[in-house]
């Protein structure tokens, strides 16, 4: 099965910065411990706070399909709901 892997970043709004910092590493924790996860990395841009890079690695589409549903129903996702996300997503062998 082909791996998944999301690279890119995510822009958020002024407004929103404190509540996506604070649910941030909560996010990535329950991420990381989901089944097929085998990478997941979010770091924020030291001279920009707004901007953050992204990348995720998930062992297959159905892993990365959970994770998804998993955040539009999460705390992150209604923090991070009104983020840009500017993302590429690629399949691997």
């Amino acid at each position: 099965m082909p791996r998944i892997t999301l690279k890119g970043h995510i822009v958020v709004p002024d407004h929103d910065l404190q509540a996506v910092m604070a649910e941030l590493p909560a996010h990535i924790t329950l991420t990381r411990q989901e089944e097929g996860c085998l990478l997941f990395e979010v770091h924020q841009d030291p001279d920009t706070p707004n901007f953050f890079s992204v990348h995720e690695e998930f062992t297959d589409r159905a892993a990365f399909d959970t994770h998804q549903q998993r955040i539009q129903t999460s705390d992150w996702g209604r923090v991070a709901s009104s983020a840009e996300r500017h993302y590429e997503i690629t399949e691997t062998e």
